[in-house]
């Protein structure tokens, strides 16, 4: 290890500490982050006489947003583990490298996906389940969020390498500042300027624009250790294509919510109607804001156990994934333990509709059914991103996504006769399966990468 590297504390500090230390601002800032949507729907759900329809409208753009940050992912989460290796192997310039190399590619992925999302905005929305009485509340929310890909992409892109570098802090107030932007432009755009859904599309824009200016100003300052420098402004496919292959598995867990979201809100339409998609707003979004400390946590141990294995720290890297299984696993479960309990209190959130609550009261018990044991998957998933085992991270959200979940949303409906009830169990059985097969293949791509690291350990001391 380079006793001068910057980042040394990641090496030497205990394990407990270093990892809630990170991981509290990481919870923070995918909190506050998730509050760019979540405060919208909250706003437009309570909007006078029609606020029900416009919910279920920007509960179908999800699928579309989720997509922009299923790209930001594709880059940023390939290109931070692989800077925080090198940065525990102690080559800061190859990191450099690889931040530039990153954000060139993220500025060229947002105008595509700018433009793509503007010609065929209604086309994608009618696609992703939207129905003749809420295309025109999508429409308008997503033809004003389409105009700040751009920003979505880089603050949530270049803010991973911020978090990588373990300034879990400046991280989270980098999503912070924005967050408040929002929350203080939604009633000011939706209710002062009679704007509606349009009004919450462009306070989302402003504020992530905010947090971009926030990110980049950060990355070409002094503080940080891996700096924004001209000259690693490019594409070198010998830097970017091991990013792009690592960063494939977060791409395919996000992306392909959008996927499992069409799937889900065409089968709802089909079996239940408005009602069954707009509970599915309810519950995807409780869905994400529950998952979001389990998402910190693992961001948390991220430069933890990128920055040991480039080192070559064993004991580091198999301290870290104990704590970061043990505290994942305890979450889930309390988090299960509370939707069994109190479905109600959660839906009462997003919409004061006595039917549209009863319904979604019914439906989280079931969609929800095994989030008790799904910290154990998060946790393997992140590991293996962190080690940068490319292949048995996708491997892992392959299975859980497409091989499973997508096929079962159509096929146990014809098996049972409440159809609606057999949409929503698709995700605890895929669930339940996923978490069984990504811990028995973990066990063993853990113990292998071990081994490597202690041959390697081996190698390096009989040169000295």
């Amino acid at each position: 290890m380079n006793k001068n590297n910057e980042n040394d504390f990641l090496g030497t500090e205990p394990i407990g500490k270093l990892l809630f230390r990170l991981a509290l601002p990481a919870i923070t800032a995918q909190i506050i982050n998730l509050l760019y949507n979540l405060v919208d729907r909250v706003y437009i759900g309570h909007m006078p006489g029609d606020g029900a329809l416009a919910l279920t409208g920007v509960g179908v753009c999800m699928p579309v947003i989720m997509i922009v940050s299923a790209f930001a992912a594709l880059v940023s989460m390939g290109g931070a583990p692989r800077a925080s290796i090198a940065m525990g192997r102690g080559e800061k310039d190859s990191a450099e490298k690889i931040l530039g190399n990153c954000l060139v590619l993220q500025l060229i992925l947002s105008a595509v996906l700018t433009l793509v999302l503007l010609i065929w905005n209604r086309d994608f929305l009618m696609l992703f389940g939207a129905s003749e009485n809420t295309i025109d509340y999508a429409s308008a929310y997503m033809a004003v969020y389409a105009i700040g890909t751009v920003f979505v992409q880089l603050t949530l892109g270049m803010n991973a390498f911020i978090t990588a570098q373990g300034f879990a802090k400046t991280g989270m107030l980098s999503v912070l500042i924005g967050a408040v932007c929002n929350i203080a432009l939604d009633p000011v755009f939706i209710y002062g300027f009679h704007l509606g859904v349009r009004g919450a599309a462009l306070a989302t824009v402003i504020s992530q624009s905010v947090s971009t200016i926030w990110v980049l100003a950060f990355l070409s300052g002094k503080r940080t250790v891996l700096r924004i420098r001209k000259k690693n402004l490019g594409l070198n496919p010998k830097i970017i294509l091991p990013c792009i292959a690592l960063g494939v598995s977060p791409f395919i867990m996000q992306s392909s919510e959008s996927v499992i979201m069409v799937c889900f809100n065409s089968s709802l339409l089909k079996y239940g109607g408005d009602i069954a998609v707009g509970a599915m707003t309810i519950l995807t979004s409780i869905m994400q804001f529950s998952m979001l400390p389990l998402q910190g946590f693992t961001q948390g141990a991220q430069p933890i156990t990128s920055y040991n294995f480039g080192a070559g720290n064993v004991e580091r890297v198999k301290k870290t994934f104990r704590l970061l299984i043990t505290v994942c696993l305890s979450y889930s479960m309390i988090l299960w333990i509370l939707a069994m309990l109190f479905p109600q209190m959660f839906a009462m959130i997003f919409t004061p509709d006595t039917e549209l609550i009863v319904f979604a009261e019914w439906a989280l018990r079931i969609y929800l059914a095994a989030m008790g044991i799904f910290g154990a998957q998060t946790a393997c998933q992140m590991t293996f991103i962190s080690l940068g085992n490319a292949k048995a991270s996708i491997l892992v959200a392959v299975m859980r996504k497409f091989i499973l979940l997508i096929p079962l949303i159509y096929t146990l409906p014809l098996f049972f006769r409440d159809k609606t009830f057999a949409v929503y169990l698709a995700e605890p059985v895929a669930d339940f399966i996923s978490v069984i097969f990504a811990v028995t293949l973990f066990s063993f791509q853990f113990r292998k990468s071990i081994r490597e690291m202690e041959e390697k350990k081996v190698e390096k001391s009989s040169v000295i």
